[in-house]
């Protein structure tokens, strides 16, 4: 990439000597050759950036993606949804196994690592825990780990046999392997729709209880203090979780958890109309549940905020609600979609850039002069229109299709590349 210059930029990242500060960076080489506050450069072919009212923090990393590949390309493969990642402000994403074959050997590991090999966005593949994600035999993950997995999960799918969790946790641990879970209780969620409760009810749809997550929580927090073992919950969306996972942590169990941004902002009042592309999983839940994963995100009980990517054809969302497929693209909403929620720029580079990456035991991006430079510069008030033309993803489905969003990505640079929006 040719230098850059990014003048007048505030830099946000905690644990930073220039946290706080406007300052020029200069970066050649793909590494930063300079911070000052102000930088005088000769050579015409340098690129000047004015970044000034915006703000400049390592590049966003992302717990909860899916791309397509190996197998469902059509959704999402790794080029289309590292250029949709990098678009949204993010340098790296780790890639759920909801994949065919699921991601559940060294074979598809080695694919992922290989396919994305000189990106811009690194992908990071998190191997499945159980063979097909069936649930029932444990996975090779000492081989996956090898290779480049970064975690294990079943992803959108919730180990059920608890002996099997254990095992997994126990297994694990004696490498330094990190388990995520899903919860949902099957036998409580029951295959139902939306969310349990008053909106549930008026539409005349069978609804999935709270109690259908919280179980699963509370069961996990069991095992994971009898192993002794870390654990990550992914995507949660209940008042239940949140407590219980806060006195969890009083406890000292080794746990920490994210939310999906849109679990922050929507709710199954959105449901009303039947728009399949408010149909995700978890669903949608009340106004209160809400309120507390925000607060949760506040108070540092809930540690990372995710996009849960999960792209789909036309024909799999515009359908009737009750047979659409869960999910919404929405890997270049989470911005604007924090920014809606009420937080403000050190917690949203707390929750996307700093604690994420700490979860995996990934090194957070450091802005100093000599580092390799993996930025983001985004700024909170400018606007922008999330349209076909504005969209990276193979995929369209997202409720804020067509909507002006709040908080735009401006530049992102990593692996001696650079994306300006």
């Amino acid at each position: 990439m040719k230098s850059v210059l990014i003048t007048s930029v505030k830099v946000v990242l905690p644990g930073n000597e220039f946290d706080q500060q406007v300052v020029d960076v200069f970066i050649e080489k793909g590494k930063i050759s300079k911070i000052a506050k102000s930088i005088e450069v000769a050579d015409k072919n340098i690129e000047i950036v004015d970044g000034s009212g915006n703000i400049l923090s390592g590049g966003f990393f992302d717990l909860n993606a899916n791309f397509g590949e190996p197998g469902l390309e059509t959704k999402e493969d790794i080029a289309s949804g590292s250029a949709t990642a990098a678009a949204g402000g993010y340098t790296a994403v780790a890639v759920m196994p909801n994949t065919e074959p699921a991601i559940q050997s060294r074979a598809e590991v080695a694919l992922i690592v290989n396919t994305a090999k000189g990106n811009l966005v690194d992908v990071l593949p998190i191997g499945a825990v159980s063979k097909k994600r069936e649930g029932s035999d444990m996975a090779e993950l000492y081989d996956m780990k090898q290779t480049g997995a970064i975690a294990f999960s079943d992803g959108n799918r919730s180990i059920q046999q608890a002996g099997l969790m254990s095992r997994a946790l126990l297994y694990a641990r004696g490498f330094g392997g990190l388990i995520i879970a899903h919860a949902e209780d099957a036998s409580m969620a029951g295959g139902n729709k939306m969310n349990e409760g008053i909106m549930s009810t008026y539409l005349g749809m069978k609804g999935i209880p709270n109690l259908a997550e919280s179980l699963m929580v509370s069961r996990d927090l069991y095992l994971a203090e009898y192993t002794e073992a870390p654990i990550h919950f992914t995507s949660i969306s209940t008042v239940e979780a949140v407590d219980l996972i806060k006195k969890a942590k009083s406890k000292g169990i080794r746990v920490t958890c994210d939310v999906a941004a849109h679990q922050l902002v929507f709710t199954d009042d959105d449901v009303v109309g039947f728009d399949s592309n408010y149909k995700v999983n978890p669903p949608l839940r009340t106004k209160n549940d809400a309120k507390a994963l925000i607060k949760g995100l506040k108070d540092g009980v809930i540690d990372a905020v995710v996009s849960q990517h999960t792209p789909h054809e036309i024909e799999f969302k515009d359908v009737e609600f009750h047979i659409a497929k869960n999910g919404i693209i929405g890997l270049q909403t989470v911005l604007p979609l924090l920014i809606k929620a009420g937080l403000n720029e050190t917690q949203i580079v707390e929750k996307l850039v700093v604690n994420p990456r700490q979860i995996v035991g990934l090194q957070v991006p450091k802005i100093e002069e000599g580092e390799l430079a993996n930025l983001v510069v985004f700024n909170l008030a400018e606007t922008w229109r999330f349209d076909q033309q504005s969209n990276k993803s193979k995929s369209r489905n997202s409720p804020l299709f067509g909507e002006e969003l709040k908080g735009k990505v401006k530049l992102v640079i990593n692996n001696g590349q650079i994306i300006k929006n």
